[in-house]
C-alpha cells in the first residue's frame, strides 16, 4: 500500500511540470510569412485566436417553454407523383 502511495505522489509531482512562457528551441524558426504578407508574424500573433474560432452567442437561451411562432418556411414535403394504374390490355386489333 505504501508503494502505491509513493507512486501516486511521484506521478502527481511529475504532472505539475514547469510553467513558463512559450518559446522557440535553439535552432528553430518561426513559420514563414503567409502569402501576401511582407513581414513574418510574431509568436504572440500566431497564438492569438481569431474571432471566428470563438464566436459569441448571438441568441438568448429560453428559460421557459413558449409557444412557437408560425414559420412560413415550415412546409410539408412535396407529394410524390403516383404511378398510373396498370391498364388492362384490351383485345388487340388485328
Amino acid at each position: 500500500m505504501r508503494k502505491v502511495a509513493v507512486i501516486l505522489m511521484l506521478a502527481a509531482l511529475a504532472a505539475c511540470g514547469q510553467r513558463s512562457a512559450l518559446g522557440l528551441r535553439p535552432g528553430q524558426q518561426l513559420p514563414p510569412a503567409p502569402y501576401g504578407r511582407a513581414d513574418r508574424p510574431a509568436a504572440a500573433e500566431l497564438l492569438k485566436l481569431p474571432t471566428q474560432a470563438i464566436p459569441e452567442r448571438s441568441v438568448e437561451l429560453r428559460t421557459r417553454s413558449e409557444q412557437r411562432e408560425d414559420d412560413p418556411f415550415d412546409l410539408p414535403p412535396p407529394e410524390s407523383p403516383q404511378p398510373e394504374a396498370a391498364k388492362p390490355e384490351s383485345a388487340k386489333p388485328q
